[in-house]
């Protein structure tokens, strides 16, 4: 699972509004500390004693503040590769991405929040075993280096935020799609949940234009399968 947010997702459907309705989970990713991405991954970690890995910075705010014990927060940085299953299965790198992390945290002992560092964001590269690779570009703006990730790490599936204000717009998405990524998938996400979040799949659509790029509109629930 990558950013669980589910419990406070007001777009989570009713069926799945408990961590039980998970089922069970061999691994967890988390690309920075905002609570729309960080929120839930303590729990299910602990919930499955499986790790939540994550950027360097924010899995040791993690630890320092006790949240989590070092075997379930684990760090990694921006092109750090790992095998969480052994040799020679997924790989999951980590990427660039231009956004911010800081984590915020309700102080147990005087019940005020407080804001600790958390980390710099990041994306993920999940290759799995058949090769097939998905880019789960977490929170970012446009930069420059997506058309080096385009072109190095050849993804065939992005999952793409396109929500504007804190992250790409619909055309700022299409723009990375279109001339830099090429995948032949890609999954519009990070819109709809808070009014700021104004973009829409067919303002990304009409803005990709005739780009080949096939575009899977999905909603919380929903399955599918490549």
């Amino acid at each position: 699972m990558v950013d669980p947010w589910i419990l406070g997702n007001p777009k989570t459907p009713p069926a799945w509004k408990n961590l039980d309705a998970v089922g069970k989970l061999d691994l967890i990713l988390v690309t920075h500390g905002h609570g729309d991405h960080y929120a839930d991954a303590p729990a299910l970690a602990k919930k499955n004693n499986v790790p939540f890995w994550g950027p360097a910075g924010l899995n040791q705010t993690v630890i320092s503040l006790g949240i989590l014990p070092p075997e379930l927060s684990m760090r990694f940085g921006k092109g750090g590769t790992i095998e969480p299953f052994g040799a020679g299965g997924v790989k999951v790198t980590a990427t660039h991405a231009e956004h911010s992390s800081e984590l915020l945290y309700r102080n147990p002992a005087n019940g005020k929040d407080e804001t600790w560092p958390g980390g710099e964001p990041v994306g993920f590269i999940i290759q799995l075993e058949n090769g097939f690779k998905i880019y789960h570009m977490g929170d970012t703006g446009l930069f420059g280096d997506m058309k080096f990730i385009g072109e190095y790490y050849k993804p065939d599936l992005v999952l793409i935020p396109i929500g504007g204000h804190f992250v790409m717009s619909p055309q700022d998405a299409a723009h990375a799609v279109r001339e830099w990524l090429k995948p032949m998938y890609a999954i519009p996400m990070h819109y709809g949940t808070i009014p700021q979040l104004k973009g829409t799949p067919k303002e990304f659509i009409d803005a990709l234009g005739s780009a080949p790029t096939k575009v899977i509109v999905m909603n919380p629930g929903e399955k599918i399968e490549f």
